[in-house]
């Protein structure tokens, strides 16, 4: 559905940023640089990704104005510096989704039409390999990924690019048996060497972690999502357990384990939506 008044709502918050890192604008956003706005950025990045997980929509009504905003306010800094505009940033993801989508926008060129979405990513990866082989500064097929994604994200991203090109394992059940190799292999670092080899641990448990990662993808799960919502879950049981204590008149650090795990197999055991 489109939005008449989207492009006169973009064009006020464009303005409205211009307005604050003018000369005579707000002195905190004109001593903000493209650096400073990191953490904010990332923030918002999150708060937007919680909201989706609550499916709060009022709340992700406005966490995606705040998204939107430090979009925007990033690219006026860099307008400001003479290296592109806002309108640059969308006459490029416009047409990358143009370039992208040839079976929506070149039918009448005779594009194949696409009917799975497994099709439709074959042909994005596909697209984009071209791309890069077009690219004056040649990349490897790794190597647009951000290095600054969260871990488990980028771990996903790496897999989907390796098995576009078919460098991938043939089912999930062949990822289980990798995963329980690299279990065996840490439980063999923490059971026989003492004191334990920290960088042959922290090896082991990074190759078992991405053998995990893989799996999900292999599921069609993003795992940083899944991990989310398991952080979720368990900071909601341990409340329930922390509230069950408080109650009985002890305090966590005079309860013993057994007790605490009793606490925690009830807290399992309340009817929650996960």
């Amino acid at each position: 559905m489109r939005d008449p008044h989207a492009a006169q709502a973009f064009t006020r918050l464009v303005e409205i940023v211009a307005a604050l890192c003018a000369p005579d604008g707000c002195p905190w956003d004109r001593e903000q640089t493209i650096d400073t706005l990191k953490p904010f950025v990332l923030e918002e990045t999150y708060e937007v990704l919680e909201a989706i997980d609550r499916h709060d929509h009022p709340a992700l009504c406005e966490e995606l104005g705040d998204f939107i905003f430090e979009a925007v306010f990033v690219a006026q800094l860099e307008a400001a510096a003479g290296h592109f505009t806002v309108a640059d940033s969308l006459e490029s993801i416009a047409d990358k989704l143009v370039r992208r989508h040839p079976h929506i926008f070149a039918r009448d060129a005779g594009e194949a039409p696409l009917t799975t979405p497994g099709q439709v990513r074959a042909r994005w990866e596909e697209i984009k390999a071209q791309e890069r082989g077009a690219s004056p500064k040649p990349k490897t097929l790794l190597g647009g990924i951000a290095p600054a994604l969260p871990a488990l994200l980028r771990t996903y991203h790496i897999g989907v690019r390796a098995a576009s090109v078919g460098f991938d394992w043939t089912g999930a059940g062949d990822i289980v048996e990798k995963i329980q190799e690299e279990v065996d292999e840490l439980r063999d670092v923490v059971a026989t060497e003492v004191p334990i080899d920290q960088a042959r641990a922290e090896e082991e448990m990074g190759d078992l972690l991405f053998a995990i990662a893989n799996l999900s993808r292999k599921l069609g799960i993003e795992p940083e999502t899944a991990l989310r919502k398991a952080n979720e879950k368990f900071t909601r049981r341990f409340g329930t357990l922390e509230r069950a204590v408080a109650d009985s008149g002890r305090a966590m650090k005079d309860t013993t384990l057994e007790e605490l795990e009793a606490e925690w197999q009830r807290a399992k055991s309340q009817r929650h939506t996960e």
